[in-house]
């Protein structure tokens, strides 16, 4: 049941909260034994997304928490939210000082730090039994300034490209690399009228997927040691391309999607490209099996210096210091991570596990799907992370990038340069000042 949206607080409100004078870190109290958790607390809650793949939460509201529950001793309360209202709503919960005892961000929440207990100790517990996480996740949710970890991630997700292959069959191409979609994309605007579907919005997916252009062409934020690059010749060369691709193969209609209009542009049959995890093809399956056989898999498009896409999703769950179950949300946390190859398969391939070791038969698994065609349609998936990277990259996800991640900087200045709004050296140049004004105020905390 989605959660109503709460009255947002300003942007001041939310600085003076999560900035320098907020609350002192809280000291993380050890794990205990369950049943001294349950007479300490008897509800549990969570809040955290309404996922792309029902089955997952299917699962999730009525299997693993009502198990996990009893077996605790403990009451599970989860609350659903869209994705586009998570932001606002945990700076309402900071604001009020009062909310959900696990609160689940689905990008880097950095900002939070001083709002969020110690994660360090569950991160041990998690790495003992199973293993380093993946790269993208240590620098998505570890401050390596003050060692601290601001959060817990259970998986990642998956950034590929989803593609029309009888309308890429027909034009002899496959989007292979950013000019092949760029090209490809045009011809088959051109020729049949479906063009390409990137978003140049306010929105999480065009921030995944300009960052995949930028990164691709060699441009970044920031460097290894989170000093702002975003003004070079690489940044220039991304804005360029994209000005051209959208004003070659994409159509207005992108300056105003929403997180769902890739999803639903791709199932209505009008798109040839676009880049999104696998609930395009998972809605798909379900929902319209014809177009389920045209629309394929393909990697991040290679750019002129590397082939770099983003996680689509960066699951990242925070215990609040003014959560009234902490030592319950820690052991589910532990337990909801034990059963990493569960939430793997009920969420239909979607939650890649951010500890690998978790699922180790993850390659025989994606390798034959029953509801896939060709059966092997999600194998392309397996050395994804080989070619995936956090947002902050090639440092970490600080609080500064979180700010300019969260405030829509990168879209912003690709789609003012698209539309002609700007020149792209000035979009470039706007875009910089705002965030030499960010970098600089967390720099000073």
């Amino acid at each position: 049941m989605a959660l109503q949206r709460r009255a947002s607080i300003s942007r001041r409100e939310l600085l003076k909260t999560v900035g320098v004078g907020s609350l002192a870190l809280a000291g993380f109290a050890p794990l205990i034994h369950p049943s001294r958790a349950s007479a300490q607390a008897k509800t549990l809650k969570i809040l955290q997304w309404s996922h792309f793949v029902p089955r997952y939460d299917e699962w999730f509201d009525k299997k693993f928490t009502k198990e996990w529950g009893e077996k605790h001793n403990i009451q599970v309360v989860v609350d659903h939210i869209s994705s586009g209202e998570i932001r606002a709503r945990a700076a309402a919960e900071v604001a009020a000082q009062k909310g959900h005892d696990l609160f689940m961000f689905l990008d880097p929440p950095a900002v939070y730090e001083t709002q969020a207990i110690e994660h360090n100790e569950i991160i041990q517990e998690i790495e003992r039994k199973h293993g380093k996480m993946v790269d993208l996740a240590q620098k998505s949710i570890y401050n390596p300034k003050t060692k601290k970890y601001f959060g817990a991630s259970d998986c990642w997700v998956p950034d590929p490209g989803n593609y029309r292959k009888d309308l890429w069959d027909a034009v002899g191409m496959f989007p292979d690399t950013w000019d092949d979609v760029r090209v490809g994309g045009a011809k088959i605007k051109q020729q049949v009228g479906n063009p390409v579907g990137i978003g140049l919005s306010q929105e999480l997916d065009t921030s995944m997927a300009m960052r995949a252009i930028m990164y691709s062409f060699g441009s970044h934020e920031q460097n290894e040691e989170g000093q702002l690059t975003i003004n070079s010749k690489e940044t220039l060369e991304a804005v360029k391309f994209a000005r051209a691709l959208y004003q070659e193969a994409m159509t207005p209609e992108v300056f105003t999607w929403d997180v769902s209009s890739n999803n639903r542009f791709m199932l209505a049959g009008k798109g040839s490209f676009a880049m999104n995890a696998i609930s395009i093809t998972r809605s798909a399956e379900k929902d319209v099996p014809e177009m389920s056989k045209k629309i394929q898999l393909s990697k991040t498009p290679a750019g002129p210096v590397r082939r770099m896409g983003l996680e689509h999703v960066m699951s990242v769950y925070v215990i609040w210091k003014f959560a009234e179950n902490k030592e319950g949300a820690k052991q589910f946390l532990l337990d909801l991570i034990d059963n990493s190859r569960t939430a793997f398969l009920e969420s239909e391939f979607y939650n890649f596990p951010t500890f690998p070791k978790t699922v180790p038969d993850l390659q025989e698994l994606i390798a034959k799907d029953a509801k896939g065609d060709p059966p092997d349609k999600y194998k392309i998936l397996g050395d994804f992370i080989n070619n995936a990277t956090n947002v902050g990259y090639p440092g970490y996800s600080t609080a500064a990038i979180d700010e300019v991640f969260s405030t829509f900087l990168i879209p912003t200045m690709f789609a003012k340069a698209a539309r002609d709004d700007m020149s792209p050296e000035d979009a470039i140049k706007a875009a910089e000042r705002e965030m030499k004004r960010i970098f600089a105020k967390w720099d000073k905390v």
